[in-house]
């Protein structure tokens, strides 16, 4: 049956050519992509479809390709038609790219040269052929290349050799068999929008010089309010530089909203306040507490049951030791998805906690906000919504290409009475438009990058539906690998039960530990196993995952998914290369 498809790139016919893997649908590609993109839609038809030889993963040392590019010619038509020699670029310099006169077609062949480096690496990065890493130790990356700055300057054949030495020993961070941080997989919508923010290279701080970004951020974290369940996405909020400075804003709003006064004259103002989070929360709330000058023994660890949830009693008790000391608790901030065991805490009944004691009730939902758009996953952060601020990070179970992370508050105009500094020089008052655009005097910094487009060109993309369906199946991932292993010969799971996030916590048990008994030797040993099966893992290249202790617990493997090229094939190729690489241990 023929394709009944339409549009830039549907080329179906009756003969079979619709098939991507079909001959006839590589060649019609090639011939629009080569139409549209010159020398990179070539380049890649030739490494997607083998018309030229796949390159070498050694290829970092080779020589560009870029030196049989076309020079600008002397005529001013535009396009030109005339010829042109070829580009050699051991002869030219940054200086000959635009603005420079007649820089116009060096600058076209050196960017479309660098995007053909990157192209490559792209296709590299899904091939699971490749390595994920090629790791040499600093000392021997230092003496191999000349990393040092000079006064002259090289030319651009060497730069070109930069890129492609430096993606040479980058971490194939989109690479399905890499599972090391929260943050991983490599999206070709939100990496096009990456590209065209930096292209932009514009400020986020007026509606004056970057209308549209700012008009989007306004209606994407409205839309992320509502989808927390604040009515009608009402409130506030900013795109921050990561979870760290978005929780710290949280700190920030919380203590102005009790104490305005601190704002002008610090804390000798205001009294002894105190923060409540759980023993398993990130380590930036104790940041934020030294950053503001509250003190990090002024952030109180609440217990958590086996699981790593919070306990409410715990909790309660607490805020009452404190408030005998003549303490003021202003903050509780509760994890939706804690870093190591991806637990979620009790969100319901620290909010009835935080109601009876009048304390700001903050959710650090970075790792678990992306659960919010599965209709199957959503109801582990029931309580969100009575939330007055939550920090949610796109770049993480959304794969969203770092950095995006969000800071929402429900009261709108508190963020900006908190931050706000009445800069008159970029915050004038007498603008021709509505001033409540200029987002800028809201944020603690002042150039502040373009990170919503990212999000959202995926989101129309994708649509809600699309993200969904990324969030179920990273858990459904995790679910398989912890079925597998649950029961198998030489793993220990570190908590008792499915986990509720894709963090799978295990103890991988050499054949020679599985004899002895559950002693002080038994846990020395086990701790140096997985630190040994990581370095060889990276030496090798095959894959990555993390590993850290916990509490009492020694070194365990920490396997986390949110990455939806990854499959069931390479949750069995991380087990076997476990055992393959811990055997001896």
């Amino acid at each position: 049956m023929a394709s009944t498809g339409s549009g830039f790139w549907s080329f179906g016919s009756e003969d079979g050519s619709g098939d991507p893997e079909n001959p006839g649908t590589a060649r019609a590609w090639c011939q629009v992509a080569q139409k549209f993109t010159g020398g990179i839609g070539n380049k890649l038809c030739a490494l997607l479809y083998g018309d030229a030889e796949k390159p070498a993963e050694s290829g970092a040392n080779q020589p560009p390709r870029a030196v049989v590019r076309k020079a600008a010619c002397s005529c001013h038509q535009k396009p030109c038609s005339c010829s042109k020699a070829d580009v050699n670029y051991a002869f030219l310099h940054a200086t000959d790219l635009l603005p420079a006169c007649d820089g116009e077609r060096p600058t076209l062949a050196f960017l479309q040269d660098v995007m053909d480096i990157l192209l490559q690496y792209v296709v590299k990065s899904f091939d699971r052929s490749t390595k994920v890493i090629d790791f040499h130790y600093p000392n021997e990356l230092l003496q191999e290349y000349n990393w040092e700055l000079a006064d002259q300057p090289q030319n651009l054949e060497e730069i070109l050799m930069h890129c492609q030495t430096t993606l040479k020993y980058a971490i194939k961070t989109g690479h399905p068999r890499y599972f090391n941080q929260l943050s991983t997989g490599l999206d070709m919508v939100g990496l096009a929008a990456d590209w065209l923010t930096s292209t932009a290279n514009t400020n986020m701080f007026t509606y004056e010089i970057a209308p549209v970004f700012v008009l989007l951020e306004y209606v994407t974290l409205k839309k992320m309010r509502e989808i927390i369940g604040w009515p009608g996405g009402s409130g506030d909020g900013i795109f921050s530089p990561g979870g760290a400075i978005s929780n710290m804003y949280a700190m920030m709003i919380a203590r102005f909203k009790m104490f305005p006064e601190v704002k002008e004259k610090g804390m000798a103002a205001v009294p002894r306040l105190i923060a409540f989070t759980s023993e398993h929360s990130h380590f930036s709330l104790k940041k934020g507490a030294a950053a503001l000058g509250i003190g990090t023994d002024s952030v109180i660890l609440i217990k958590c049951d086996e699981r790593g949830k919070m306990i409410p009693s715990d909790l309660e008790r607490r805020i009452l030791e404190a408030k005998q000391k003549g303490y003021v608790p202003f903050l509780v901030s509760a994890t939706a998805g804690t870093t190591v065991y991806g637990a979620f805490d009790p969100l319901l009944a620290v909010a009835d906690i935080c109601k009876k004691y009048k304390i700001w009730m903050h959710v650090d939902a970075a790792w678990g906000g992306g659960l919010l758009m599965s209709q199957k996953h959503k109801w582990k952060l029931s309580g969100v919504e009575r939330a007055n601020s939550v920090t949610w990070n796109p770049h993480k179970m959304m794969g969203v290409p770092l950095q995006c992370s969000a800071l929402l508050v429900r009261e709108e105009g508190l963020m900006q009475n908190c931050n706000q500094m009445h800069a008159s020089y970029l915050f004038q008052q007498d603008k021709h438009y509505d001033l409540s655009y200029d987002t800028g005097d809201k944020a603690l910094q002042c150039g502040r990058h373009v990170d919503v487009f990212k999000l959202w060109l995926m989101w129309r993309a994708k649509g809600t539906t699309g993200f969904e369906a990324h969030v179920d199946k990273c858990l459904e991932l995790a679910e398989y690998l912890y079925n597998i292993i649950k029961n198998r010969e030489g793993y220990e799971m570190v908590f008792d039960g499915k986990p509720q996030h894709t963090n799978v916590c295990f103890w991988y048990v050499p054949p020679s530990l599985r004899v002895l008994e559950d002693n002080e030797e038994r846990m020395s040993r086990l701790s140096k196993v997985a630190p040994v099966i990581k370095a060889r893992m990276m030496e090798y290249g095959t894959t990555m995952v993390s590993y850290q202790p916990l509490g009492d617990k020694v070194n365990f493997f920490r396997m986390v998914i949110s990455n939806p090229a990854a499959t069931h094939q390479d949750i069995d190729f991380l087990i076997e290369e476990i055992e393959r690489l811990g055997q001896d241990l």
